[in-house]
C-alpha cells in the first residue's frame, strides 16, 4: 500500500513539474522575432534554366547533371518518367541521351536485360541546375582535362 501511495504522490508532483508555469512567458523561436507572415520571411524565387545541351562535368565519376527541369517528373517504383526519353528503346527517337550501359549491371556485376534497381531512381545521383547563387563561398576548381 505505501508503494503505490508513494508512486501515485510522485505522479502528481510530476504533473505538476509538467504544467507551464506562466502563460505570459513568450515562445521564441530560431526565427527570431520575425513573423511568419512577415515580407522578410519570403523566399527568393528561384527559375529553373531553360533546357540546353548538356552541361559540362566538374570532377571525374560525376553523374551528368539534367539540362532541362523535371518538375512534375514521377519516379516510383512502377512509373519512371525519364525513361519515357532517356531508355535505349525512346532516345533516338526523342533526340535525348540514353542510359549509360553502367545502369544495367547489378551490384554483382551481372548484366540485365533491364536498369537496374540500384540506378532505376534517377534523381539519387543526377540533378537540375537552377540559376541560384552559392549557398557559401566555394574555391572548388574543376579537375585537369577530364574531356573538355
Amino acid at each position: 500500500m505505501k508503494n503505490s501511495m508513494m508512486y501515485t504522490l510522485l505522479c502528481v508532483l510530476g504533473a505538476l513539474l509538467l504544467l507551464p508555469v506562466s502563460q505570459a512567458e513568450e515562445l521564441r523561436s530560431l526565427r527570431g522575432i520575425n513573423p511568419l507572415n512577415s515580407d522578410a520571411s519570403k523566399p527568393e524565387i528561384k527559375s529553373w534554366q531553360a533546357d540546353r545541351s548538356p552541361i559540362e562535368r566538374e570532377f571525374v565519376h560525376q553523374p551528368p547533371l539534367i539540362p532541362h527541369t523535371i518538375e512534375g517528373y514521377v519516379i516510383n517504383v512502377k512509373f519512371n518518367k525519364c525513361l519515357t526519353c532517356h531508355s535505349w528503346a525512346n532516345y533516338k527517337e526523342r533526340g535525348a541521351t540514353k542510359i549509360s550501359l553502367t545502369h544495367f549491371s547489378d551490384r554483382d556485376g551481372n548484366d540485365l536485360a533491364n536498369v537496374s534497381a540500384r540506378r532505376y531512381f534517377c534523381t539519387q545521383c543526377h540533378v537540375s541546375q537552377v540559376d541560384a547563387k552559392p549557398l557559401v563561398e566555394n574555391t572548388f576548381k574543376p579537375a585537369g582535362n577530364i574531356g573538355r
